[in-house]
């Protein structure tokens, strides 16, 4: 699965897109330096009922934005990505959708 459809199903389990999910994890200082990836994890399965996979593609988006490494971008496996830049406006608004 690439880090993108991560995201998409985020977005089909929670009906949030993941810059709504930024948006509320700002408005409970979950996006402040030094929090910890388990403090997001424990919000997300509490409130939204993801799990750790999930997760830790919101957990990113909120620590590094929507940017991810070249390593998959490209190629053909399984986790192939079309692009570094991640889609964050939700699966209808994606301009390759």
């Amino acid at each position: 699965m690439s880090f993108q459809a991560y995201l998409d199903a985020v977005e089909d389990k929670t009906g949030l897109t993941p810059r709504q999910l930024i948006a509320i994890a700002a408005e409970k200082g979950l996006d402040a330096p030094g929090t910890k990836a388990g403090a997001i994890l424990e919000w997300l399965a509490t409130d939204y009922g993801l799990g750790r996979g999930h997760g830790m593609a919101i957990v990113h988006v909120i620590q590094k934005g929507a940017t991810i490494g070249e390593k998959h971008v490209g190629t053909t496996g399984t986790h192939r990505d079309e692009s570094s830049e991640l889609w964050l406006d939700g699966k209808a608004t994606k301009p390759t959708a």
